[in-house]
């Protein structure tokens, strides 16, 4: 990885944020945080799941309004609650979920919204000239003309990082920007930052990943509880020390002890789906799940993983192939019998089938198992277990929210997967679906997510999990299978193969193969 330096960090700030408070009720977002970002450098910004970085940056960016504190860009005020004076000031950011048309152009998409509305039609060619010498100038090779849809994940973001250059942005917030991306694309994504500080500009770059905030910034901030808990020099800090200013302790990784394989739980024998969306069919997928072993999915997005994960939810029926659950050919299968067959169930996007945001964090805790002994009396719902069992998951899983009876959509992503994780694990299913289950948690919530992983491993459960994290794919599972364009890759054991082999694989590099996993 490239860790870019700039000689022009001592220079005077380009960004100074002082005593920025933000109260949502009781409750303390943000508690008299300052800061300055200097021209040329990078600064990282680490904090748990609602430590209050996302307030933080809504803050900078105008959509809320600090109660207390002041922001300055390149030594003026910035007005409160006003986003378009913070683009005009030069300030941008790339989101970690894509903000981008699917169905028009590069070009479309970086232009859009930089024209006046009462002017008939985009300067094209002066559009395209402009986009090519910023891709040129930043290493952000990219066709101005192709249709975003037929991009590949690491040309999405570089498109988004052309809109905001196209915008003159000299402040550049970068949030969780390699969460998608292949090794390989991350490494250049870090160049790319390099010529950045080159330019001049300067970066705010949050990421949950300790390894990339060592090699891109220069500076660490960590949040915690919604103050600043410490600022680090990153040259003389180790992620050791990082993990505990975040967690408030030691973060200790949980040992991996050795395989005891079991009996074959799940079994796809040459499954396909048909097409449900770019890059999502399964073309004769074979994948068995063994008692006692982790099998770890790697992959980048949109390569047919979801339509795998819905597949053995019951979401989704296969067009052909055989699924077999315990030994036994299903028939009809449905979200229903996967539950009743012991499949747990951790969804990759929580906002859209892992929780109803109109909902309490109660009612979602038991929305899978509100039918059974333990809620339900005389088909009617025990709410005083109910609700005994949504604190427990909030004490174990260190959920912050008010209360039970909060509705979830007001909790961070973060806390919401917390959540799901609590209402999953806590009824020990034999077949673990983990789609993601990491995704968005700080350093202290990952460890213990893995924990419980490990844990259900040692009990005998099966597991799958997908992630697009390597070193997490690498640190959990026994067995280790890419899939790419729908199809899986022969599997690897254990260190068999290194993040480079995985990565080349990932990216279509090498061919996959139709034998059963």
């Amino acid at each position: 990885m490239v860790q870019p330096r700039s000689s022009s960090q001592n220079s005077e700030p380009v960004l100074r944020l002082t005593g920025i408070t933000k109260r949502f009720g009781p409750l303390v977002a943000n508690d008299a945080i300052s800061f300055e970002l200097g021209g040329g450098e990078v600064i990282a910004l680490l904090g748990e799941n609602g430590a209050g970085k996302t307030t933080l940056m809504n803050i900078l960016f105008g959509h809320y309004v600090a109660d207390e504190g002041t922001v300055e860009v390149f030594g003026r005020h910035l007005p409160p609650g006003d986003p378009k004076a913070a683009l005009s000031a030069g300030v941008g950011m790339v989101h970690q979920h894509f903000t981008l048309a699917d169905n028009m152009t590069v070009m479309e998409n970086i232009a859009l919204g930089t024209e006046a509305l009462w002017r008939p039609r985009l300067d094209r060619a002066v559009a395209r000239e402009r986009i090519r010498k910023l891709s040129a100038d930043f290493g952000l090779t990219v066709e101005p003309s192709a249709v975003v849809a037929s991009l590949s994940v690491g040309e999405r973001q570089r498109v988004e990082i052309l809109k905001a250059l196209y915008r003159d942005a000299r402040i550049l917030i970068l949030d969780e920007p390699t969460a998608v991306l292949t090794p390989g694309e991350t490494e250049a994504l870090f160049r790319t930052l390099k010529l950045l500080v080159a330019k001049g500009l300067s970066i705010i770059f949050i990421s949950h990943k300790l390894n990339e905030v060592m090699a891109v910034s220069d500076r660490v901030l960590v949040l915690r509880g919604g103050k600043l808990a410490g600022e680090r020099p990153t040259a003389g800090v180790s992620r050791a020390e990082l993990a505990a200013l975040m967690v408030g302790q030691e973060v200790v990784s949980p040992p991996v002890s050795p395989l005891r394989l079991g009996p074959p739980l799940l079994e796809l024998r040459d499954v396909s789906t048909q097409p449900g969306g770019t890059g999502s069919r399964l073309e004769g997928v074979s994948l068995t799940l063994r008692g006692g072993e982790i099998t770890g999915l790697a992959g980048v997005s949109g390569n047919g993983q979801s339509a795998l994960a819905g597949v053995i939810a019951g979401t989704a029926m296969p067009s052909a192939g055989e699924i077999v659950l315990a030994g036994a050919a299903v028939r009809g299968w449905s979200p229903r019998i996967a539950l009743d067959g012991g499949i747990g169930r951790i969804p990759e996007d929580r906002h859209a089938v892992g929780t109803i945001g109109d909902m309490s964090v109660t009612e979602n805790v038991i929305s899978e198992r509100y039918r059974s002994s333990r809620f339900s009396r005389r088909g009617f719902v025990d709410w005083s277990a109910a609700r005994d069992f949504a604190t427990a998951v909030i004490r174990d899983y260190d959920v912050k929210c008010p209360s039970p009876e909060t509705r979830i959509r007001l909790l961070s992503g973060g806390n919401m997967q917390k959540l799901i994780l609590g209402r999953v694990l806590d009824a020990e299913p034999s077949i673990i679906l983990a789609n993601q289950p990491t995704r968005g948690l700080d350093v202290g919530a990952v460890a213990y997510v893995h924990r419980k992983l490990l844990e259900a491993r040692e009990r005998g459960a099966a597991i799958l999990l997908i992630s697009e994290d390597l070193e997490e794919i690498l640190a959990l599972s026994d067995r280790v299978v890419v899939m790419s364009k729908g199809r899986l890759s022969m599997p690897s054991a254990r260190g068999e193969r290194s993040i480079r082999e995985l990565g080349e694989l990932m990216a279509g590099h090498a061919e996959v193969a139709h034998r059963a996993a």
